[in-house]
């Protein structure tokens, strides 16, 4: 399986509901690190997984409908706790259905899964990987 990965990051504000989250229950800031790893079996007729530069654009233009929001008042996220793993998903998901649609070139109909890894620090993070 071959791979590339881009990377962008997110600044965000929420809070969290339940104990669990302790302090994190209060609204709070978080800066990501968001690494977005698309595979695929074969490379395409050009020798590449997919065009790194519509990769970037891409991921860049989903970062940006998150970045700089509190989330707590966007109502996509309504009752939702936004925890990182759930950030993961979010930014796969969109990201997929941008390859779906062809933002990414007509050769990347063939990337197989995509991975989505946002790091919380240099010790933590979280990541959701999918098919395509």
């Amino acid at each position: 399986m071959f791979s590339i990965t881009v990377r962008d990051h997110l600044m965000i504000a929420h809070s969290f509901r339940g104990e669990v989250f302790g302090p994190a229950q209060r609204l709070h800031g978080a800066t990501f690190l968001v690494d977005a790893a698309f595979r695929r079996a074969e490379l395409d007729d050009d020798n590449i997984v997919v065009d790194i530069g519509l990769a970037t654009q891409e991921l860049g233009a989903v970062v940006s409908e998150l970045n700089y929001r509190n989330l707590d008042d966007e109502p996509d996220f309504a009752h939702t706790n936004t925890s990182t793993e759930f950030l993961a998903k979010v930014i796969a998901d969109r990201l997929a259905e941008r390859v779906h649609k062809g933002a990414l070139g007509e050769s990347a109909r063939d990337i197989a899964r995509i991975t989505v890894t946002l790091h919380e620090s240099h010790i933590a993070w979280a990541s959701y990987e999918r098919e395509l």
